[in-house]
């Protein structure tokens, strides 16, 4: 799907900016900026470098100034924001941007057109920025292409500003240039065909980036420029500007834009989707011809999308390529979101559906499976990947039992028995013994057989907003979606079990799951509300309306039965329910906060108290669906729910979702501009309740 914008937008400067395209690399590393090249974050730059895949992400080349000269006369192309002013405004001159897949710039001026392409190549950090002048007509006599490179060498978290310690000179190469201002931070190699250079150098000073004055936070920047670029046009049509933390030897930038175009095409996941199912076996999804393996997404032969849900989808299945990375030399995991998320445990979890199995991608997520056994700890799961290569973070209570759901999932679509019996049977069997006897944070089984978690000043569900020693939603105790997560844990166990012989043990979860199962239905249900509790505590029962209470419906394994159901589902349809997602607190709730604004604790403390999670719209659908299966209007109902998104993949980060929006309307979308989870489930709840792309 092609998302493009012509100069009624490109020239609005208000809305320009609030539009963000995304590159990335397969490896964490990516490009960003706005449609007007204007970077308005920290996180925007032309390459964002990967140096410890998938994490170490430092920014060597923020961006570049360009100006086409004709004549002796300089006409700006890019442009940059500063204190109360644009300057250039080389946006004036963008006629056109689209994302034809990668990010493109069309100028115009005086009857030459310019063409900018930028893109990423897989598997490397390195940025490919690629010129094409139409020279049509008479030239003047003068024709250049004046660009100035502009770095900052830093970390993607942070700022820089003219020091002593940045050394500003550089090694010539035989092909480029090599630039390393820090002994601690990769060098980069910059490639070119400019014909000649400017080497006077000099800072850019005192960039505004609004986002982070948004933000709260530090939002201004200086940058440095080693030199200037010439391009003569006469003598070059395609000029190009490759940065890379790669020393090529040869460089053929044609090829390198052409094999990275031929990987995209061809690529599995993008294929698209549309209604034309007649030759679909219900209930197996496409049988790919090559391979006999089962294709949940029809064969790209097929005539283009042509709804709204069609386009999403389609636009959602290129766009969740970025997510899926490598760690290290040969494991693989799922960036949680972009720009500032590393890969953690619960949201790759939570996005393996949408972005492999629903897919067909067996192999990626039997690998992104195998990973993480790796680092299972006393039946505990990594929580994230820290920046810096610390040691793993285990202060999550679910992201364990998301595991063992992604491994049930991971059965249901590639019944893979040996897989199962052999690498992972064995590390659920490890998470659930630490669970009943006890494992980090005080979680552990009570007698009853719930779950009971919770240490001071330690978050570990998923609402997990901290500022400082305080805990905006702490939730300790036996929390409603845990204990649903659990129950379900113990069925898929049963199930293992019995699918591989071992009786004894079938019977053993089986008699855990029914007393969870009757202390759940006993204690967690709110007769007064006729809802779930969000968590008991002791004497505490708190009836807040969260959407927490979905998960005892969504998962394959329910405790409630169909009238508690369909009074839950009704509660959170009436209170929680948006446009882009459910709320995470109900507007009648005292504590509930509208807008998601302002500095780190005011936006800290609206996380979880409000503000609209838009992954949440997938469990949802899918307890809906359970709740109301085979009523008359349920596919229009979930149908109405996907359509919103649509408008959205124009708004924030292009082509994808969105991490958050306000709880009030007009919903403005906040946070990361492309979210796993979120593009991940509504993928997901697409194929599978749209397009009835489920297995059997």
């Amino acid at each position: 799907m092609t998302i493009l914008f012509n100069e009624d937008i490109c020239h609005d400067i208000s809305k320009a900016i609030e539009k963000e395209w995304l590159e990335t690399n397969g490896i964490g590393g990516y490009a960003s900026s706005t449609i007007i090249g204007a970077n308005t974050r920290r996180y925007h730059g032309l390459l964002m470098a990967a140096t410890r895949p998938p994490l170490g992400r430092t920014l060597l080349l923020s961006k570049l100034e360009e100006y086409l000269c004709i004549d002796g006369k300089e006409i700006p192309l890019s442009a940059n924001i500063y204190p109360d002013a644009i300057y250039p405004d080389g946006y004036k001159n963008l006629s056109q941007f689209s994302l034809t897949p990668f990010p493109t710039f069309h100028y115009s001026i005086s009857g030459i057109c310019v063409k900018k392409i930028v893109l990423m190549i897989y598997g490397e950090n390195t940025t490919v920025i690629l010129y094409q002048v139409d020279r049509k007509g008479e030239l003047p006599v003068a024709l250049t292409m004046k660009i100035r490179v502009m770095v900052t060498f830093r970390d993607y978290h942070w700022l820089t500003h003219e020091n002593t310690s940045f050394k500003t000179d550089y090694k010539t190469l035989s092909r480029g240039i090599r630039l390393q201002p820090y002994d601690s931070l990769s060098p980069m190699y910059l490639f070119f065909n400019a014909q000649t250079m400017d080497n006077t150098s000099f800072w850019y000073k005192n960039m505004e980036y609004p986002k982070e004055i948004e933000r709260g936070m530090e939002a201004h920047e200086d940058l440095f420029s080693p030199f200037a670029l010439h391009f003569d046009l006469h003598k070059e049509t395609n000029c190009y500007i490759v940065a890379s933390t790669k020393e090529y030897d040869a460089l053929d930038v044609t090829m390198l834009v052409n094999k990275e175009t031929e990987r995209r095409k061809n690529r599995y996941l993008a294929k698209p989707i549309h209604n034309q199912t007649q030759n679909r076996v219900q209930g197996s999804g496409f049988r790919d011809q090559v391979t006999g393996h089962r294709n949940l997404i029809p064969d790209a032969r097929q005539p283009a999308p042509f709804n709204k849900l069609d386009k999403l989808c389609d636009s959602l299945l290129s766009v969740s390529d970025s997510f899926i990375v490598k760690r290290g030399d040969n494991k693989k995991s799922i960036i949680a979101g972009y720009h500032w998320f590393g890969d953690w445990g619960r949201d790759t979890m939570i996005s393996l559906s949408g972005f492999t199995l629903v897919q067909g991608r067996f192999e990626d997520v039997r690998d992104i499976l195998l990973s993480y056994a790796q680092f299972v700890d006393k039946g505990m799961i990594p929580n994230r990947f820290p920046d810096y290569g610390e040691m793993p973070e285990y202060n999550t209570v679910d992201a364990s039992l998301w595991y063992v759901h992604a491994v049930y999932q991971y059965w249901r679509y590639a019944k893979d028995l040996k897989t199962l019996r052999k690498d992972l049977y064995g590390v659920l069997k490890e998470i659930i013994a630490y669970y009943k006897k006890g494992t980090r944070y005080n979680i552990h089984m009570d007698s009853d057989g719930l779950i009971h978690a919770g240490a001071e000043g330690v978050q570990l569900t998923w609402m997990d907003a901290k500022v400082d020693n305080w805990v905006v939603t702490p939730r300790s105790g036996k929390a409603v979606e845990i204990n649903a997560l659990w129950y379900n844990a113990l069925k898929i166990m049963a199930f293992f079990a019995r699918e591989m012989d071992l009786n004894e043990e079938c019977k053993d979860y089986n008699s855990l799951a029914q007393k969870v199962s009757e202390s759940f239905n006993n204690i967690f249900w709110f007769d007064d509300g006729q809802y779930l509790y969000d968590y008991i505590d002791g004497e505490t029962r708190n009836n807040a309306i969260r959407p927490n209470q979905i998960f005892a419906i969504s998962l394959p394994y329910p405790m409630i039965n169909i009238q508690r159901q369909r009074s839950v589902i009704e509660t959170v349809k009436a209170h929680l329910v948006t446009p882009f997602g459910l709320r995470s607190l109900s507007p009648v709730d005292k504590d509930y906060v509208g807008y998601y604004r302002g500095n780190q604790y005011e936006r800290d403390r609206a996380y979880h108290q409000g503000t609209v999670w838009a992954w949440l719209i997938g469990p949802y659908i899918s307890a809906y669906a359970r709740a109301y299966a085979g009523h008359q209007d349920t596919r229009k109902y979930i149908k109405g729910l996907l359509e919103p998104f649509y408008a959205h993949l124009f708004e924030a980060g292009l082509g994808t979702i969105s991490e958050i929006f306000d709880g009030d309307p007009p919903h403005t979308p906040r946070g990361c501009i492309s979210q796993a989870w979120s593009v991940a489930e509504i993928v997901r709840a697409c194929l599978e309740y749209v397009h009835g792309c489920e297995n059997d």
